[in-house]
């Protein structure tokens, strides 16, 4: 399967073309509202056809046998898709929609044109986060009773002006990941309770700080807490991913979200009781851009035949409702 890209923004020149080159994959096209900036990804890709329309892309494209791979702000993604082929194959990067309605129409469309559709989340598929996962199914951790993400940085939202437009922010363009990954990691919480709120060093943005507690019962919890405007600058920056079980802990360094973007040290650090200290796990790649080769090769794997990817399209509506809920708990929190 060929790859059609529809999007040229940084997010593309950083992640997705450089995974799909790192893999072999074969990029077919590109198409940007900013035809300029298809042009040179292009030119710096190698990618024979560059188009200044989605339907113009389509339409040169023909009847190929192709994954569109869509990067663009998410409130486009409805438009975007009644453009392309019923039948086609379609990786779209998060969130699915900004809000919850807006995700529910992307997943009536693909329905009614027949496409077989995926959400680009990740994270799921970072290297440290493949690895974490291998020490759970093992053991190596006993039974999961605490995961805790903790995000303190300085991102620079300026880079994504369409941003101050979206109706909702920080849960929904960054925080989702760690939601999403909870879910793949823990399953569905009973719950989600949140409020997210602005900062002052960014007042256009609707929100720029969250914090998410996911409910699990009385003996289980996961938290995500995030704070965009750190100050000091890198010293006490914090971005990390912590999970404690009966038999040990796992501690992740997601070294990508600290002075970004040009990003921190990786590391995954494990302590268990059958050791007794603290090691190092290798591995290699980081967020960026290697765990963009899982979901295009879960695409291609289910193009063959194979099953669909964890994120279809109906099981990533489930984070975009708890995304959706966590948005209303906050709202309600902030009535009082």
């Amino acid at each position: 399967m060929k790859i059609v890209c529809v999007g040229a923004g940084g997010i593309m020149r950083n992640a997705h073309l450089p995974a799909y080159r790192m893999c072999g994959f074969e990029v077919a096209g590109i198409t940007d509202t900013r035809f300029e900036a298809a042009e040179l990804l292009g030119v710096e890709f190698g990618i024979p056809l560059v188009s200044p329309t989605v339907s113009e892309l389509v339409g040169e494209v023909g009847s190929q046998e192709v994954v569109y791979d869509l990067a663009t702000p998410a409130s486009a993604l409805v438009s975007i898709l009644d453009e392309l082929p019923d039948g086609a194959f379609v990786l779209m990067q998060k969130p699915m929609g900004e809000t919850l309605e807006q995700a529910e129409e992307i997943v009536a469309i693909c329905d009614r044109k027949g496409m077989r559709a995926a959400v680009n989340f990740q994270l799921r598929w970072a290297p440290y986060v493949l690895e974490l996962k291998r020490l759970i199914s093992e053991g190596k951790l006993g039974s999961i009773t605490d995961v805790e993400f903790k995000v303190n940085v300085f991102t620079p939202w300026g880079l994504w002006d369409f941003l101050e437009r979206a109706p909702r922010m920080e849960m929904v363009y960054h925080s989702i990941h760690y939601i999403d990954l909870v879910r793949d990691l823990l399953g569905e919480p009973e719950d989600i309770w949140a409020r997210s709120i602005k900062h002052p060093d960014a007042p256009k943005l609707e929100s720029s700080r969250s914090f998410v507690y996911c409910e699990y019962g009385e003996l289980l919890r996961a938290t995500i807490s995030t704070f965009h405007a750190h100050p000091g600058e890198t010293k006490h920056q914090e971005s990390y991913l912590k999970v404690e079980g009966t038999e040990g802990v796992a501690k992740i360094q997601m070294g990508l979200n600290l002075n970004y973007p040009d990003g921190g040290d990786d590391y995954l650090e494990v302590w268990t009781k059958e050791t007794g200290a603290w090691n190092m796990v290798p591995f290699e790649g980081s967020w960026f851009p290697h765990a963009y080769r899982g979901p295009m090769t879960a695409m291609m794997e289910w193009a063959r035949g194979g099953v669909a990817p964890s994120t279809e399209i109906h099981q990533s509506l489930k984070t975009m409702r708890l995304v959706d809920t966590a948005y209303r708990r906050s709202d309600e929190f902030g009535r009082k």
